[in-house]
């Protein structure tokens, strides 16, 4: 083949492996968002779901929700849940508190991870309102307390792979975050807040 023909052949190849490149790094950054958004569509890996609405009914059917939280390495606080755990009926909405503590000296940020336990209740625990829906900021020696709203789905009950399942554990983890971009009021006082 002539230099021209072997030019072009060396460009298309080329251009095929960079091509190709940049779909895997594509691939790579959307692998983690599309993986979490699986599995809280699906409860896959105890994910849980976010509530569009209101459960139409409570069943019978009673669970013990437990209450856990531990913090990656780097995130200087504490959390306490306001009880180890609860009672409820499926189809019950309940409000529950954890406080958040910064027991550093300096303004911190964190977001939370979440999971429940069994996995195979992921999807039917759903979320009103969530301490892992925003970034959290917390001023030195700063607490704050953060609700989560939450129900069991009633549909629990048609289900019969969970038909052996009285414990639900709904466990967090805190991870650092860095502040926003963007300026954001000034940092709370040594205060509590409430949401």
């Amino acid at each position: 083949p002539s230099d021209h023909a072997l030019r072009r052949r060396h460009g298309r190849v080329a251009l095929a492996c960079a091509a190709f490149t940049l779909s895997m790094i594509g691939a790579a950054y959307a692998a983690e968002p599309l993986y979490a958004l699986f599995c809280r569509l699906t409860g896959f890996g105890g994910a849980t779901g976010v509530a569009e609405g209101l459960p139409e009914r409570v069943i019978d059917l009673q669970f013990e929700i437990r209450f856990y939280a531990n913090f990656h390495s780097g995130l200087p606080w504490t959390c306490t849940p306001e009880a180890s755990s609860i009672s409820l009926r499926g189809g019950e909405v309940k409000t529950f508190h954890y406080t958040i503590t910064n027991t550093s000296d300096r303004e911190t940020w964190g977001i939370a991870s979440y999971n429940v336990t069994p996995e195979k209740t992921g999807g039917y625990f759903a979320k009103i309102q969530c301490v892992c829906f925003t970034e959290q900021r917390l001023g030195p020696g700063v607490s704050m307390e953060l609700p989560v709203v939450f129900f069991v789905d009633p549909e629990i009950d048609e289900d019969r792979n969970v038909d052996s399942v009285k414990t639900i554990t709904l466990s967090y983890t805190f991870f650092a975050a860095q502040p926003p971009a963007t300026p954001v009021a000034a940092a709370p006082s040594a205060e509590t807040p409430k949401l």
